[in-house]
């Protein structure tokens, strides 16, 4: 075993061997990773096979739709990631923002169910889990764990859902259709920021040797996954766009830190284009820009710590957002009031106002960051901006009944459209905007320190190791080995 608990070789041939005889019975095939990079490498059979499988379905065909070119309908495939590109309208800047949607995933509607697929199968084919006697504890503020929850089912596997007790009714409303067990869904105190106590609650359920704990910010498979996947599907929008524009360049990559996989992404970005990578965190809870800390409610990033997987030392930027900001955009894109009041009174396209819908709230903190860094740069036409919209609005229809309650007791109507319009987008500045030296990566890196080696446990010399950016480079020069060792496994099942 290497650090981290890193090996692509098999640790345990019992539980290896296991793991081949309850995934041949369940007739269970995994995709490699080069076929989620690219799914024209999909066997002819499998896609056959999906024709006839609803997306939504607990159906092991449906693991091989998890990448990033499901058309909208989730059925069939597409060339290109679905994507929208904002227009100035909207954005009030001359440089290009694409947002590219998670919520064509399969099953969860959001891309988390990808990094979900990677920690778990990284594990199972070199004989670190026993899909017939472990359960796999997916620690989470919503769309991971359900990820986990969804791809347990698939491989027969008991998948417990640990999270925030305050995160939105429609995450619970879905976790409650999907698990074996009410039991199986854990309820920490909190909200979004209130990582430590899903740590807790993860330490104390570890003390049982059959409960394996798949925590996304500490698997560095959660990296791979986007920097394998995500990476080149966001390349391949902006492939598309510079068909239109040869001087267009792909001038900056935007993510909500979140597990800070999906930022992973821009690691390969950096590499093959030149991109910056733009982190993006609450101004509620200011842990990267100020040391800080507080609650907030953009599902989905910022958490009171700095992930062990994120890659500190390549960052280049780090912005904040407001909740305030994404709740009233949310309301905004979402009712019939500010639909009507971006088509009539800011001259969008009502096909483009419709696709707002696609957006979530941390989707919405992605927009806004991706906005104030074309104002911070001055970017141009010819300056692209990529970033995801991690899941979709339905899963915030309660969180947006909350919020017009709240901030709009008199109702939502044409005034407060244009009031939010003006404040949080033709009104965004470009405060709590970091541009990253030095010595703020290693500030940033440093504060870790208290949470993976003082909490967690993690060697010290492991720890530090992440510094360097051979360490990351390391990892990805692994995924070859993973896809043979995906391969290998699937032959010893039958299923290849």
């Amino acid at each position: 075993m290497g650090a981290f608990g890193i090996s692509t070789e098999i640790v345990d041939s019992g539980v290896y061997d296991s793991a081949v005889n309850h995934l041949r019975d369940a007739h269970v095939r995994l995709p490699t990773f080069a076929q989620l990079v690219d799914p024209t490498l999909i066997p002819a059979d499998v896609v056959s096979d999906l024709a006839a499988i609803n997306p939504q379905e607990a159906h092991a065909a449906n693991l091989f739709r998890v990448n990033w070119y499901n058309d909208a309908d989730r059925t069939g495939r597409v060339d290109v990631p679905g994507f929208l590109l904002l227009p100035k309208e909207l954005t009030g800047v001359d440089a290009q923002i694409a947002v590219a949607f998670g919520n064509r995933f399969p099953m969860i509607g959001s891309h988390k169910v990808l990094p979900a697929y990677a920690c778990l199968v990284t594990r199972i084919v070199t004989g670190q889990f026993d899909p017939a006697q472990h359960r796999a504890i997916w620690p989470s503020t919503g769309n991971y764990c359900r990820g986990g929850v969804a791809v347990s089912r698939i491989l027969g596997v008991r998948g417990v859902a640990v999270l925030p007790e305050g995160m939105s009714a429609e995450r619970f409303d879905w976790l409650q259709n999907w698990v074996g067990n009410s039991q199986d869904i854990i309820r920490t105190p909190g909200s979004e920021s209130n990582v430590k106590e899903i740590y807790d609650k993860c330490n104390e359920l570890e003390a049982d040797s059959t409960n394996v704990i798949l925590n996304q910010f500490s698997e560095f498979a959660n990296y791979l996954a986007h920097v394998a996947c995500t990476g080149p599907a966001l390349e391949a929008i902006f492939s598309q766009l510079r068909a239109s524009n040869p001087n267009l360049q792909l001038a900056a990559f935007v993510s909500g830190t979140g597990s800070a996989g999906t930022l992973g992404a821009g690691d390969y970005l950096k590499q093959e284009q030149g991109t910056k990578i733009v982190a993006v965190e609450p101004i509620e809870c200011p842990t990267m820009l100020y040391n800080g800390y507080g609650a907030h409610n953009i599902q989905g990033i910022g958490d009171k710590h700095v992930p062990l997987i994120q890659n500190v030392m390549n960052s280049d930027v780090v912005t904040g957002v407001s909740d305030a900001s994404c709740d009233a955009l949310d309301v905004l894109f979402n009712t019939d009031v500010g639909r009507e009041y971006l088509a009539k009174r800011r001259g969008l396209d009502p096909v483009l106002v419709a696709q707002l819908e696609n957006f979530g709230l941390s989707g919405i903190a992605n927009t806004l960051a991706a906005i104030k860094t074309a104002r911070y740069y001055d970017l141009t036409e010819n300056d692209l901006v990529v970033t995801v919209a991690t899941d979709g609005a339905v899963l915030y229809e309660s969180e947006r009944e909350k919020s017009i309650a709240r901030d709009f007791p008199n109702g939502f109507d044409a005034v407060s459209a244009g009031e939010v319009f003006g404040q949080h987008l033709a009104g965004l500045d470009n405060d709590h905007y970091l541009e990253l030296s030095h010595r703020d990566r290693n500030r940033i890196f440093n504060l870790g320190y208290f949470t993976w080696v003082e909490q967690q446990g993690i060697e010290l010399s492991d720890f530090d190791s992440r510094r360097d950016q051979s360490f990351w480079r390391g990892l990805v020069d692994t995924l070859p080995a993973w896809d043979r060792a995906i391969e290998d496994f699937n032959a010893k099942t039958g299923m290849a």
